[in-house]
């Protein structure tokens, strides 16, 4: 890594792969040297798109890449402890596309890992890195709404996936659940930490993933969240925050806003919205952006995006999935 540019590994050649590969592109500080996938001709065909110089078709090429900063690991989730496992153990830091892993068993094993190489490693929970998120979370922490009483958000796709597709296999951690309620468990976790206690009901497929997860989280404040997530049914994806002085709305897509209100009792409606440079409303650059400032300063780990609170939030998972009685068969 020299000071003005960051040379990234990308591992897996799928859509998200795509879409971080192309904001990294427009970082005069990143660079994208190498690309890997199962096989030759997919990692050589992403590589010709974003003008890759290194296509491997193994993830251990990749790993042991000296040339590489940082490796960005956008498999599935059921990939992640062993793709992003074998970048640790090759000495490269490594950014994990969320959900983390499969379990917090997974995920403890991985940052236990990372410490043990002094590697950064950090969850690549874009959330946590949007401008207006951090404003959001600023004005709660300062009291601009009092103390949080509920929290509301959900995230749903209207499908229909056929039972042959990733979101619906539970071997790939398949399930509405680690592919967007992530999302509204994340958002729940930055507002109030981890919860105290855990309800949640669902409806399964026959595969036995879950096609749609309520749940219903308590601190012990006396603050509650109510989340959802689905892959039957297209949501609002909208949030709200309420506390004793007042709410904040997010109207849509609160996971990447471009706006949202601030609702305090006795004055008028506060808007907030997203600079027009910081780019298009699926930017993951702010991201990037803070990983490479972290690696910059030898940070092994973002304050955006705490390791702690990874493993938090995959705890919360795993509750949500033990009483909503989801197993991934890699669990046994």
């Amino acid at each position: 890594m020299t000071e003005q540019r960051v040379r990234w590994g990308v591992l897996a050649t799928g859509g998200i792969a795509a879409a971080f590969t192309a904001a990294l592109v427009d970082l005069p500080d990143a660079e994208v040297v190498a690309v890997a996938s199962r096989t030759e001709s997919s990692a050589k065909a992403f590589a010709e798109r974003f003008g890759i110089e290194r296509a491997y078709g193994d993830w251990d090429a990749l790993a042991h890449d000296a040339d590489v900063d940082i490796v960005y690991v956008a498999t599935p989730h059921s990939a992640h402890r062993t793709a992003a496992g074998l970048c640790l153990e090759a000495g490269r830091n490594v950014l994990v596309e969320k959900a983390f892993t499969l379990n917090s068993r997974e995920a403890t094993e991985l940052v236990a890992l990372a410490g043990e190489r002094g590697s950064f490693l950090m969850e690549a929970m874009w959330m946590y890195c949007n401008p207006l998120v951090r404003r959001l979370k600023s004005l709660v922490d300062d009291g601009a709404i009092g103390e949080v009483r509920t929290v509301q958000a959900d995230f749903g796709l209207a499908g229909p996936f056929p039972p042959a597709h990733r979101l619906r296999d539970p071997a790939q951690g398949g399930g509405a659940l680690l592919d967007l309620g992530v999302y509204p468990v994340s958002f729940a976790h930055l507002l109030l930490g981890e919860p105290a206690d855990i309800k949640a009901s669902a409806v399964l497929s026959p595969e036995g993933a879950d096609l749609q997860t309520a749940a219903l989280f308590s601190w012990d404040s006396g603050a509650l969240a109510a989340l959802h997530c689905s892959i039957v049914g297209g949501t609002g994806t909208s949030a709200s925050v309420t506390g004793s002085l007042g709410r904040i709305d997010i109207p849509d897509g609160f996971f990447h806003p471009e706006r949202f209100v601030l609702h305090r009792d006795g004055r008028d409606p506060e808007e907030f919205v997203l600079d027009p440079a910081d780019g298009p409303r699926n930017t993951l650059r702010h991201e990037a952006s803070e990983v490479m400032r972290a690696l910059r300063a030898g940070e092994t780990e973002s304050p955006l995006v705490p390791l702690e609170g990874t493993l938090a939030v995959m705890r919360t998972l795993d509750a949500v999935r033990k009483r909503i009685g989801v197993r991934y068969p890699q669990e046994g």
